[in-house]
């Protein structure tokens, strides 16, 4: 049985120590996902605390997650970036996934960046794609917010209509139109529990729901932020685009290598992004 009076025990005791150890309270959380954690290079003053310094955070297991709390000023702004996330398939609850962006909403964060890489359904996209959210399917099973509701940290019932901030998706456009990147998109986002990989069957069932990207991240926090009234922003890297009618096998190597191809756009319209907040 969940016990919420515990976990808020545990949130809170986590949001204490980090007000011990911070110098700058952030205002920004951008969490990165795989093959994305060099971002932290352009985080000026930087405090790093690795995760398990933190009491009651999560740890990464996988292994292109740094697991490090990254916080500081990027351009100009104070920042908090998660450098590696946890995953429903690692065995954690959705509440649990999404704790560090409940911490971070306490200590003050209003707008929340989350980035992760995902496949492609679209087969009109390719590899290396940026898309931008504007809507998203849980196929988790699982709900951060299941179980009693603390009600200073959100309404029970949180409104879903526009999960997606519009001015932040208008700014994204914007900044890429800045940098002159042509392979900025936007779309539907489907989160499932993972760890295997789609069939052919799953593919055409996940396009035939409408989604246009698909992933085993981010909607917990997504949930979690959005329930804590953050803006969102949510920026998925795609790593491969297949076919159902003409499949080729999905491999984790290959998905990281495309993360790290598409790294220094991602990064760069990020900080475009941050400089127009």
């Amino acid at each position: 049985m969940f016990d919420i009076q515990l976990h808020k025990q545990q949130v809170e005791e986590a949001v204490r120590f980090l007000r011990t150890r911070l110098n700058i309270m952030p205002e920004v959380v951008i969490q990165l996902g795989t093959g994305l954690g060099g971002l932290t290079e352009a985080v000026k003053d930087a405090e790093i605390i690795p995760y398990e310094e933190i009491p009651n955070f999560p740890r990464s297991t996988v292994t292109s997650h740094a697991g490090n709390l990254v916080c500081g000023m990027l351009a100009g702004k104070p920042t908090a970036i998660l450098q590696g996330r946890f995953h429903y398939y690692e065995g954690y609850s959705a509440r649990e996934v999404g704790f560090p962006i409940r911490v971070l909403s306490l200590l003050g964060a209003q707008t929340a960046l989350i980035t992760n890489a995902s496949g492609g359904l679209n087969t009109d996209w390719s590899p290396g794609t940026i898309m931008v959210f504007n809507d998203h399917i849980n196929q988790l099973g699982d709900n951060p917010l299941r179980g009693s509701n603390v009600d200073e940290w959100g309404p029970r019932f949180p409104d879903l209509s526009e999960p997606y901030d519009s001015a932040l998706q208008q700014l994204a456009r914007q900044a890429a139109d800045k940098l002159a990147m042509d392979d900025l998109t936007s779309g539907t986002y489907i989160c499932i529990p993972g760890p295997s990989l789609e069939t052919p069957a799953e593919t055409r069932l996940l396009r035939k729901s409408g989604a246009d990207a698909v992933g085993m991240s981010s909607i917990p926090e997504i949930i979690t932020g959005l329930h804590a009234g953050m803006r969102i922003l949510g920026l998925s890297v795609v790593a491969n685009v297949n076919d159902p009618d003409n499949f080729e096998p999905i491999l984790l190597d290959d998905i990281v290598e495309t993360a790290n191809t598409a790294k220094p756009q991602l990064q760069a319209l990020i900080v475009e992004i941050m400089r127009r907040l």
